[in-house]
């Protein structure tokens, strides 16, 4: 068979571990449609707006840390790719992307629905692969086969990532009517050991050694997925060395005792007194990106005098404009090894320990109390509200601008069983919702997107093909604006606020539900949001939208009531 090499990369693909398959319909793609649509090891779906089906993919490959297979046509199906896989290549989130193609000497000859598609992602993918157009001699078989296999390899080996191969197809594309396509089981495989990126025991003794020249120790955890065994690990590091250990809504640390997790409260009243007690000998990072614009305007000010960051592989970002060294290592075995070499002394400052504790607990019982009685009805006290009322285990996937903001500044329950995404990379509003689509598709657990208007209208291609998941639960926040701007220095004192930045629209998501079959639930009061949300929550509910209406104004003002009240209360 002329296309028994594309046949072949379905596969290898499957015999790599690859599980999920999202393609978009086309016809120059059809002989890699058919060759993983066919294979039985593979699960495909179609999705045919390609932006959203990129995203969709992203979310599946979050959720199952294996690579995610894209496929569509050619010409501006693999452009529409591109938001979704510069997301991936900064969240380190491993797809392998495979673009048909036109044959080389067709490009630039006018001839339909072909672009310039080689290295088209330019640097945000890892790697960028082309497969011959000519299939027939057999180096060109070994060549094919040998970059599948390295275009894996990559996009898993440390930083995981997206890896592109655009393949030019010749026709005929289909196969002959009753033809049953073969896959080779002796087809070429390549295997690649990864490293453990550990130290040795000689090593951690001198880390710890180290360690002891530094009194007041604290780890700041970036994005990272939810790791139970990293949590354990971190919190015996915390309790022998005497770490205080802070992050983000979207690091995940939320479930380890002591963890701080209200720092934009803590460090948003500027004592001086209070600034210098809470600032590190020793900062230690890892994971990636970092929401809180006060943390890391205070670690900038209040610079540590040594500051290590634990990343396996990849580039290093110096955040906080105070790296010092980099382990190449991951962080779990940092902290296991770490703790675990013998020492002979305690490096503890107990003092700056309860110093961020004492501020942890106050914080903590302010959010309580503002959110239980003072808060007026706005998206802060609704994010409240939803936050502590999801299910557990469950999922939480947050939309970029104010969602994700507010869900920080809030912050989990110690106790709560939740594992959180948001699309960080790039830190668009473009694919919240396809994402989260993703992550319901390959996850047995309730899966809920707090979003805001503008991401969800965005991105309502997200839910325009026939794989919806009863676990799927969108919680949509809708004033009619791009709220954030009316919260932000710059904009909200400008004439051209309202129309040229708020972006008024007067949509609502009642049509969207019924389009596209989800329950649709709304509320215009705390109360009736406190009514509908055990219902919606519900695991035989199924897939839902509960769509909030609040006023952009009252939001403002509740926000700039709320950072009144905090600063009176001396935290």
């Amino acid at each position: 068979m002329i296309l028994q090499p594309i046949v072949n990369i379905a596969e290898i693909c499957a015999r790599k571990g690859v599980q999920q398959v999202v393609l978009s319909p086309g016809s120059r793609c059809a002989p890699l449609t058919i060759a993983f649509a066919r294979h039985p090891a593979l699960t495909v779906r179609t999705v045919s707006d390609e932006r959203a089906a990129a995203f969709i993919a992203l979310g599946m490959a979050l959720t199952t840390g294996k690579p995610t297979v894209l496929i569509c046509t050619s010409g501006t199906a693999a452009l529409n790719y591109a938001p979704a896989v510069a997301e991936a290549f900064f969240q380190q989130v491993p797809l392998l992307i495979l673009t048909a193609d036109r044959p080389p000497e067709w490009i630039d000859q006018l001839d339909g629905q072909t672009i310039r598609q080689q290295e088209i992602y330019g640097k945000h993918v890892k790697n960028s692969f082309s497969f011959l157009a000519d299939l027939m001699h057999p180096d060109a078989v070994w060549h094919g086969t040998r970059i599948i296999s390295e275009a894996l390899n990559e996009a898993v080996a440390f930083p995981p990532g997206p890896v592109h191969i655009n393949v030019p197809l010749r026709e005929p594309f289909y196969p002959a009517p009753g033809e049953v396509l073969v896959y080779d089981k002796d087809v070429k495989v390549v295997e690649e050991q990864q490293n453990d990126f550990s130290l040795s025991k000689v090593q951690a003794v001198q880390v710890l050694q180290e360690l002891q020249q530094y009194k007041r120790i604290l780890v700041v955890a970036g994005q990272e997925k939810y790791d139970h065994v990293l949590q354990e690990q971190l919190g015996n590091f915390a309790d022998k060395t005497g770490a205080v250990v802070a992050g983000d809504i979207i690091s995940n640390i939320h479930q380890i005792p002591g963890a701080i997790r209200h720092q934009d409260a803590i460090l948003a009243c500027p004592d001086e007194e209070k600034m210098q007690a809470l600032r590190p000998d020793l900062l230690i990072t890892f994971g990636k990106s970092i929401i809180s614009k006060s943390l890391k305007l205070y670690l900038r000010q209040y610079k540590p005098k040594a500051h290590w960051h634990l990343q396996p592989a990849g580039a290093v970002a110096d955040t906080f404009q105070s790296l010092t060294k980099i382990f190449r290592i991951t962080p779990a075995s940092f902290f296991v090894e770490v703790a675990a070499a013998p020492t002979g002394s305690e490096p503890k400052d107990l003092m700056y320990h309860e110093t961020w504790a004492n501020k942890e607990a106050q914080a903590a019982h302010f959010f309580e109390e503002y959110t239980a009685a003072a808060a007026a009805y706005s998206e802060l006290s609704v994010i409240s509200k939803v936050l502590h009322q999801l299910p557990q285990p469950s999922n939480l996937h947050l939309a970029n601008s104010m969602a994700v903001r507010y869900a920080n500044i809030l912050g989990l329950r110690k106790k709560q069983d939740i594992h959180v995404f948001a699309n960080r990379g790039t830190s668009g509003i473009d694919g919240s919702t396809s994402t989260t689509v993703g992550c319901a598709l390959t996850s047995s657990h309730i899966t809920t997107l707090i979003t805001g208007d503008l991401a969800f209208f965005y991105d309502r291609n997200g839910l325009w093909h026939n794989y919806l998941s009863p676990n799927l639960r969108i919680v949509l926040l809708n004033n009619h604006a791009g709220g954030i701007f009316r919260l932000i220095e710059g904009p909200k004192q400008q004439p051209e606020l309202e129309p040229f930045f708020e972006t008024h629209q007067a949509l609502n998501a009642a049509n969207t539900a019924r389009d596209f079959g989800l329950r649709y639930t709304s509320c215009h009061t705390l109360d009736e949001l406190q009514q509908a949300l055990p219902t919606f929550f519900e695991a035989e509910a199924g897939a839902g939208i509960l769509e909030i209406f609040t006023d952009t104004k009252d939001n403002a003002a509740a926000f700039a009531a709320y950072k009144q009240q905090l600063l009176r209360s001396g935290i």
